[in-house]
């Protein structure tokens, strides 16, 4: 073997011998607690965030270096396609101006962005209304249900009420469809005295703190998974956004959770 290998016996048995570098060694080690802070992420930590938690831990590393072990252990983020609805252009969400144009949130329910989008269960379609508060990201208000419209956006946006009492005239921010435009949902938001504020075509930011929640559960918990009824998805949901609030790592937030963040600014 050593003559195929084009090396002698003695370089051969030298080299039995040394066993494990010190860089080899660390590298193992490290490889564990990559995987430790992989899993309890639920597979969704790529290597920023995975940096960042070993940091918090207490351990000092490469993003570089964590990228390679990474690779070499086969650990890789979900990924998913994002659905969007387009619910189209019409005139009389012209009433409702882009108040978000120059403005953002400096505190706490100042500002709070709505959206909808799509899950299926058993080959039909489900609607999920979120309300997240912009300043923190946190998820104040959800809702589920079979058919889309003023009804749900209303359940996601009473629970959010519920839950924070807002003081002040809150700005409520949402992209254009009828599900917010309409009539039902504005009163609601006249009765409290809050602003009403749409996205309008070549602003697609504005609504991007919904957008990028959508994104997370799909790539964390939905992509790939079959959900058999309302049961199962409502379960893998509540789950999702008690993680995403309390503990995933936010890099905007400086690599905190939204909770965390809300309680250091308060």
């Amino acid at each position: 073997m050593c003559a195929v290998l084009g090396v002698t016996r003695a370089g051969f048995y030298a080299w039995r011998r040394r066993g494990q570098s010190a860089r080899k060694k660390q590298d193992r080690s490290l490889s564990r607690k990559i995987a430790r802070a992989f899993r309890a992420s639920g597979g969704t930590y790529g290597s920023p965030r995975i940096l960042e938690a070993l940091r918090q831990g207490g351990t000092q590393t490469s993003r570089r270096r964590i990228s390679r072990l990474m690779r070499a252990d086969g650990l890789r983020t979900r990924v998913a396609r994002v659905y969007r609805s387009n619910p189209g252009v019409h005139d009389f969400y012209e009433q409702h101006p882009n108040r978000l144009w120059k403005r953002k949130a400096r505190r706490c329910d100042q500002i709070w962005v709505g959206d909808i989008t799509y899950l299926a269960v058993a080959g039909q379609w489900r609607y999920l209304a979120v309300v997240i508060d912009q300043f923190s990201r946190r998820v104040v208000g959800w809702s589920m249900a079979r058919r889309r419209g003023s009804t749900l956006t209303r359940a996601a946006f009473n629970l959010a009420l519920r839950r924070r009492h807002p003081a002040g005239r809150l700005i409520f921010h949402s992209d254009r469809g009828s599900e917010y435009g309409g009539r039902i949902f504005g009163e609601r938001l006249r009765r409290l005295r809050f602003q009403q504020s749409m996205t309008r075509g070549g602003t697609p930011s504005d609504n991007a703190h919904a957008e990028s929640f959508f994104h997370s559960l799909k790539a964390d918990v939905i992509h790939g998974v079959t959900f058999a009824d309302d049961q199962q998805l409502r379960r893998c949901i509540t789950m999702y956004i008690t993680y995403y609030n309390r503990h995933r790592l936010h890099s905007a937030l400086g690599y905190r959770s939204p909770v965390e963040y809300e309680r250091l600014v308060a």
